[in-house]
Order: structure tokens, then sequence, then C-alpha cells
């Protein structure tokens, strides 16, 4: 089988923000397929040559400075004979691959009966196309690599399981009019994501909100934030920098932004409005 390098790049080894926990998972995950070549009494290049990655692919993976894609671990299975037993990782070692902030933020999510997001630069994660990710991560600068790309356009859509969940959260969106009609990734990538958000708009769960430009009097501008309120613990609120993720559940910081989104969606268009002005702009595109 030739060597292909779209399951894993060969660019320099990076180690991502990996947590103890994730990094233990991919030592063990590592040392079994090593155990399981040494068994076959193969040596990584024959391994590599058989799967379909380089012998410095197959390497890293067994040290635990790589986190192996599914077919990876299909491939390695196979080949070793090791019954399902490497093939059994996979889910595990999937969601190892989403960055930490990232599952942080899933978590709180997935355990959130109520979400309201305020977003001022692009759209919301939540309602993103996966081509529309595609294009924010390529625009990333420094420029990100395509495992790291891959590896977050993959765990922003795992996140959009929240709109199958049952019983249903609320969920409320108020996007920035800019969002609508900046052409992130072209002309066609936007059309899909406005369409999107059309879709999703018209769930009974969700509620898309748009803040036009013209407004004068505009409660948002200090920036996007995202409150979160668990079906257990306390309130919760997640906002970005340039350099963090930060979530904070204390009551006095996460109160002033409850207040804030409250006057955000009051300056902003009603959610039949709102579908209408996107409606409208899907039209202009």
């Amino acid at each position: 089988m030739a060597n292909t390098t779209g399951p894993m790049d060969d660019e320099a080894e990076q180690q991502p923000d990996w947590d103890e926990g994730t990094a233990e998972l991919l030592k063990t995950v590592g040392k079994q397929i090593r155990l399981w070549r040494e068994r076959a009494h193969l040596t990584q290049a024959d391994v590599g040559k058989a799967i379909g990655y380089t012998e410095h692919q197959v390497s890293a993976v067994e040290r635990g400075r790589r986190i192996p894609k599914p077919e990876f671990l299909d491939r390695a299975d196979e080949a070793l004979g090791a019954g399902g037993i490497l093939a059994a990782f996979k889910e595990d070692v999937e969601r190892a691959r989403y960055p930490r902030k990232v599952r942080d933020l899933a978590k709180l999510e997935a355990d959130a009966v109520e979400l309201g997001a305020y977003a001022s630069a692009v759209v919301h994660g939540l309602l993103q196309t996966e081509k529309y990710a595609q294009a924010l991560y390529r625009m990333h600068r420094p420029m990100l690599d395509e495992d790291a790309i891959e590896r977050n356009v993959a765990a922003r859509m795992a996140r959009r399981e929240i709109f199958e969940r049952r019983p249903a959260p609320f969920l409320s969106f108020v996007q920035e009019e800019v969002t609508l009609r900046r052409p992130v990734g072209g002309r066609m990538v936007m059309r899909g994501q406005l369409e999107r958000m059309l879709e999703i708009g018209q769930l009974r769960n969700v509620e898309i909100q748009v803040m036009p430009t013209d407004r004068e009097d505009h409660a948002g501008l200090p920036g996007s934030f995202l409150l979160l309120d668990p079906k257990n613990g306390q309130k919760a609120a997640h906002s970005e920098a340039a350099f963090s993720s930060h979530v904070t559940a204390e009551r006095n910081k996460v109160r002033v932004l409850e207040a804030r989104y409250g006057i955000i969606r009051a300056q902003a268009l009603t959610p039949r409005e709102s579908l209408a002005f996107i409606e409208k702009v899907l039209g202009e595109t």
C-alpha cells in the first residue's frame, strides 16, 4: 500500500495542550501497538508500509507523541492481528484529538439546560457549518498545520450534538450583522452558512437574533461571550481573548454578563425579524 500524507502529515512533532489523562491514554495506546508489533516480529517500517504510514509516524504513535486517527487504529489492528483490541481505542482516542479547551467547553455545553451566546466577529461555533469552520481555521495566524485544522474542526462539529439532545435545552444566539455579511470562505460557503442558520432558527428550542450595525446604543461592544446554565451546579460564563479561553463560575462576573446579554437581546432584532433579515442577506449573497 502506498504511503499517504492525508491521515497524518509529516510535519515536525508537536504536542498540543494535552492534559495528564490524555497523555497517559496515548502512552497506553502506543505501548499496545508496540507490543502487538513485536509479537508479529515486524519493524515500525514494516507496519508503516502495511498500513500506509511512514516509519516516523508509527514511531511517534508508539511513543505517545501523536494522536492516531481511527483509520490508523483500524489498519494497525488488522495488520497486526490484534482482534479488535487496538480498534477498541478509537472512541477514546478520537475524543483526545480535541483541544483541551474545546473538551472542557463541550462538557459544560453537554450539561446545560440553557445557553446564551453573543458573537461579534464570526458566526458562533455551534452554528457553524464544517466548511465555514475550515475556512476560519485556515485563516489562523500563525498558520495551523492540516492535522491541527482537522482536529479543531472535528471538535467544533462534535459540539453540534447539543441540537439533538433530549430533553432539548433552550439555546439563544445574538449575531452581529457583520458576521452574516463577511464572506468567510467565499460566496458559496457563506450561502451554506446562512442556510444552516435559517434551518437551526426554525427549531422550537432555538432563537437566533441579529444585532444591526446601525444600532447607536449597543451593550455588546466589549466582545463575545457565552452563558451556560447547567442542570447541576453553578451558572458559568465563557469568553475568549487573543491568547486565552476563560471559563468562570464567579457569581459577580456571571451576573454582569447575564445583565449585558439581556440588554443585547432587547437591542437586537426579534427572532422572527432576524430570520427574515438572514433570508434577505442570503438573497443578496
